[in-house]
C-alpha cells in the first residue's frame, strides 16, 4: 500500500497521518488489513492536526467484534467540556467475515494484531493493521543486517552506473 503525505485530499487519495515503524521491526508482519475507526469528532480533529501515538497500539477480539487498545489521541483544545478519554479503547470497523478470519488467526497461531499506520482515505480515518509474529532479539538483529547489507549493494550498484 502506497502511503505518502499529500497537501490536497482528492477522491481516493490518501493522506498518511502516521506510521509505526517499531512494529516492523519488532514483529514479522504476515497479512495486513484496512479498517475503519469509530471516533468522536474532537478525535478526528486531534488526528488531522497528527496528535496520536499508535507506537504501543494494538487490536484484540471482544464479542465479536475488534477493539483498538493504546492508541493515544490527544484532548483538543477547543472541545471544551465535551473532550474524549485520550487512551479509550476504540471499535474498528470491519466485516464479520474479517472478524472472523482476524480472531481464528488470533487464537490458533498465537499471533498479534498490532497497528501499522492511521491515514485518511476520501475523508475518512483509516487504520492498516498487521498481523504479526513477535520476533526475538536474534531476529531483530538478523533483520537489521539484512537491511544494512541491502542498502550497502544498492549504493555500490548506483556508484558502478
Amino acid at each position: 500500500m502506497n502511503l505518502k503525505p499529500t497537501e490536497s485530499q482528492k477522491e481516493g487519495e490518501i493522506r498518511l497521518v502516521s506510521r509505526n515503524r517499531k512494529a516492523l521491526r519488532d514483529y514479522e508482519i504476515l497479512e495486513t488489513i484496512e479498517a475503519g475507526v469509530s471516533l468522536m469528532g474532537s478525535e478526528v480533529k486531534s488526528i488531522r492536526s497528527g496528535k496520536l501515538n499508535i507506537s504501543d497500539s494494538y487490536a484484540f477480539p471482544d464479542n465479536g467484534e475488534l477493539t483498538l487498545k493504546n492508541l493515544h489521541i490527544s484532548a483538543w483544545e477547543s472541545s471544551g467540556t465535551e473532550s474524549h478519554e485520550p487512551l479509550r479503547p476504540r471499535r474498528l470497523l470491519l466485516h464479520k467475515k474479517e472478524i472472523r478470519k482476524l480472531t481464528q488467526m488470533v487464537a490458533e497461531k498465537g499471533l498479534t494484531i498490532v497497528t501499522l499506520a492511521v491515514y485518511f482515505r476520501n475523508g475518512k480515518v483509516k487504520v492498516e493493521l498487521g498481523v504479526g509474529r513477535g520476533r526475538k532479539k536474534h531476529d531483530k538483529r538478523q533483520a537489521i543486517a539484512e537491511r544494512e547489507s541491502e542498502r550497502l549493494i544498492r549504493r555500490e550498484s548506483k556508484r558502478d552506473a
